[in-house]
């Protein structure tokens, strides 16, 4: 089985008005980030506005980035429904496509208890056929989080192998750490400081930022990795201006303008989500800028 780490950036989905893919932008994002080293990419996570996206659009989503990648980095693609059954058959339809993990995620409407929520994972996890699953917990947007009770009985399955936790709360990583005895890494989100989350153990970080900041990015993982602290939180620092203005703004929105900015033409978010104004992509522009991004 595969075995995952360092800095997976989460694709945004560019999607013409007609609502088809675009894959050729899609194509060079890839090779782009490819070329900057990242060590795998994620289709279809929250940057890539899985929860607008019909099922031929998230088919032609993967498949563009499994094709694109050509096997050089694993690619590990989104699973979201609110429904098991969906879930699964999307699960089983990305295996087909030749992704090397799956991300799942639970959407919801009505409450859903601890025990629906491990059935769903653990039916996701069957699907995937022994590929690696990562459980994907991001409580600001979701109805539904994993407990850490859930967290420890999931990490018994033989494939549940990571856990993206995007709860900004560094103490649950480390009970998470703590708990599943190295039977579940952690990646961190991009809303937290990722040289912390290393620092306690975690295995790097899957984040929509890593996009715009690729290189960036990795000199901060490498940093961590050989245990030079001072030289991490020296590359820190000055990235911590870019999740603060992907606080402020919409994320799919801000990535895909500074995309734009970037001269990716991957096009507005998708409606009924609103462009940046010109204000807001000036600002985004002046972060780039100090980060060495643009």
């Amino acid at each position: 089985m595969k075995e995952f780490s360092g800095v997976y950036p989460y694709l945004v989905s560019p999607v013409n008005a007609n609502g088809s893919v675009d894959k050729a932008v899609l194509i060079d994002l890839v090779e782009h980030l490819i070329a900057s080293g990242v060590h795998g990419l994620v289709p279809l996570g929250s940057t890539g506005e899985f929860a607008y996206l019909n099922t031929r659009q998230r088919f032609d989503v993967v498949s563009t980035v499994v094709n694109a990648a050509r096997g050089r980095v694993p690619v590990i693609a989104g699973v979201a429904a609110t429904a098991v059954q969906e879930a699964v058959e999307q699960t089983q339809t990305y295996v087909r496509l030749g992704v090397d993990g799956i991300l799942a995620i639970l959407e919801a409407y009505f409450p859903v208890t601890d025990a629906g929520i491990e059935g769903y994972f653990r039916a996701i996890a069957q699907a995937a056929q022994q590929k690696p699953v990562v459980l994907y917990t991001n409580p600001q947007f979701q109805r539904a989080d994993l407990s850490l009770p859930v967290i420890e009985r999931l990490s018994h399955v033989d494939n549940i192998n990571y856990i993206k936790d995007a709860s900004t709360n560094t103490g649950r990583l480390l009970s998470i750490i703590e708990r599943t005895q190295g039977r579940m890494r952690v990646f961190a989100a991009s809303a937290h400081i990722p040289a912390c989350v290393m620092l306690i153990g975690g295995v790097g970080w899957m984040a929509g930022p890593a996009c715009i900041v690729p290189k960036q990015s990795l000199a901060l993982y490498d940093a961590a990795k050989r245990g030079d602290w001072q030289q991490a939180m020296d590359l820190q620092r000055p990235l911590w201006c870019v999740n603060e203005i992907f606080a402020k703004y919409t994320i799919a929105a801000c990535i895909k303008a500074a995309l734009e900015l970037q001269g990716f033409a991957v096009g507005d978010p998708i409606p009924p989500q609103q462009p940046l104004n010109d204000q807001a992509r000036q600002e985004i522009a002046a972060v780039l800028h100090t980060v060495g991004a643009l």
